[in-house]
């Protein structure tokens, strides 16, 4: 098979869907791989680095989306690669489709064969979000301490408070992944802080590891409302894979938060936590809204690619390899077969074709 790898051409994203060590499987296993020129310099991986491996470096992404026969990105595509789309091509990326219909009806009216990483599933985890799930928890805390501070347009306040002086109030929605790494951070950084989840297992058990560090909640509206009155710092962290999330803070709660707050929405890249979620970028990640500061980048992890790419790339290298030796059997497993979104000129994700076709 012909494996392509094409720069991420979203804003500030720098990650790369192969690093060296992935293109030296698939070469070993016989696939031919090409790679666009500079596509990993990002990442910090230089052309030199993928030659040596065995891959071809192309100039032109369009040559590479033409002649591949499976595309290994990052990112979703964006409007003004939906050009490239065909019948015989695979597309193995994240793709969070729930927000984004113009992308699935391009994927399906042109009849790729779209697997998403964001929903492939084994043993009940989402191995390939996993990764990048951590990194965007683990960031948010990090975003948040940098957006408190004065010169970023906070109320300059720090997180870890000092003796004598108040510690930031962190409320953490959700405790999966994200919230989970989000929450070691918050410990870390010592802030007062209360993570709420549907899952009273999931808060049974942080409670067991943090005992008296941290407050848990059920999420229920109330509990929400009470909770953000006096947040300094909100992260949301819900997840339904392959779906919207809950608008869990009403135009009511927002209402009652104290001004200077943060939201870092996590969500967002499948839809947002709240009616006045948008996407941002890194270069100007926050916006007002009466008083409250959201911040929206949906692509967290792609502010530290190093990183990010290495952690992407061992996640989600088994199940490429398998595509590449067999498509067809491949997509019968069953992990790989709940990531596939669209596939002759059809959807398949029972969750997209509710929330577009019926």
């Amino acid at each position: 098979m012909i494996i392509g790898c094409v720069k991420e051409i979203k804003p500030f994203e720098y990650r790369v869907g192969l690093t060296p060590g992935a293109v030296n499987a698939y070469t070993n296993e016989g696939h031919v791989v090409l790679m666009e020129k500079g596509a990993g310099i990002g990442s910090g991986f230089s052309d030199e680095d993928y030659v040596f491996y065995g891959a071809k470096i192309v100039d032109d992404a369009k040559e590479i989306w033409a002649t591949s026969d499976m595309i290994v990105k990052v990112k979703e595509p964006l409007a003004s690669e939906y050009q490239y789309f065909r019948k015989d091509l695979i597309l193995y990326t994240y793709l969070h489709l729930a927000y984004n219909k113009p992308l699935y009806e391009a994927l399906r009216d042109r009849g790729v064969t779209s697997i998403a990483y964001e929903t492939i599933e084994e043993n009940g985890v989402l191995v390939c979000l996993e990764p990048m799930s951590k990194v965007a928890g683990r960031l948010a805390l990090i975003e948040a301490a940098k957006y408190l501070e004065a010169p970023f347009g906070g109320p300059g306040l720090l997180i870890s408070g000092l003796p004598g002086t108040p510690r930031a109030n962190i409320v953490i929605l959700g405790a999966g992944v994200v919230g989970r790494n989000a929450l070691m951070m918050a410990v870390g950084m010592g802030a007062n802080i209360t993570i709420l989840d549907i899952n009273t297992k999931r808060l049974s058990d942080l409670e067991d590891l943090y005992q008296n560090k941290i407050n848990t909640l059920y999420s229920n509206e109330k509990n929400i409302m009470d909770a953000l009155k006096s947040a300094d710092v909100v992260i949301g962290a819900v997840l339904i894979a392959g779906d919207k999330p809950p608008l869990l803070i009403t135009d009511e709660i927002l209402a009652n938060m104290k001004k200077g707050a943060i939201i870092i929405d996590v969500s967002i890249d499948q839809g947002g936590i709240s009616n006045h979620a948008k996407v941002t970028y890194h270069d100007n990640p926050i916006y007002d809204v009466d008083g409250i500061s959201f911040y929206g980048v949906a692509n967290m992890p792609g502010s530290v690619p190093r990183t990010s790419s290495q952690a992407l790339s061992n996640a989600t290298l088994r199940y490429g390899l398998m595509i590449a030796k067999d498509p067809t059997k491949a997509l019968a497993h069953e992990p790989i077969k709940k990531g596939l979104q669209t596939m002759n000129h059809q959807g398949v994700y029972q969750t997209l074709i509710k929330l577009f076709e019926s």
